[in-house]
């Protein structure tokens, strides 16, 4: 799916916060969300590259896209499933 396609219910600011704050906020927040809604993250750790794909890949999450950009701001849309 395109990026620019995506539309997400809910957006997480995570930027600044290292590991593993940002994973942990993900899972938060995605608990309090309906299942078929989608969580846009925004994260400046390094390390949720990996943390955030794999979290998204167990369970009924599903990992819709990845974006990392110039200036280390990586943004992650998972549909709750």
């Amino acid at each position: 799916m395109k990026t620019d396609a995506i539309v997400a219910d809910k957006v997480l600011d995570t930027s600044g916060m290292s590991c593993p704050m940002p994973l942990l906020k993900t899972k938060k927040t995605l608990s309090e969300m309906t299942p078929g809604q989608v969580l846009e993250v925004i994260s400046t750790d390094p390390g949720s590259q990996k943390d955030i794909p794999r979290f998204a890949d167990k369970g009924d999450n599903s990992l819709l896209d990845r974006v990392a950009s110039e200036g280390g701001v990586y943004r992650y849309y998972i549909r709750k499933g």
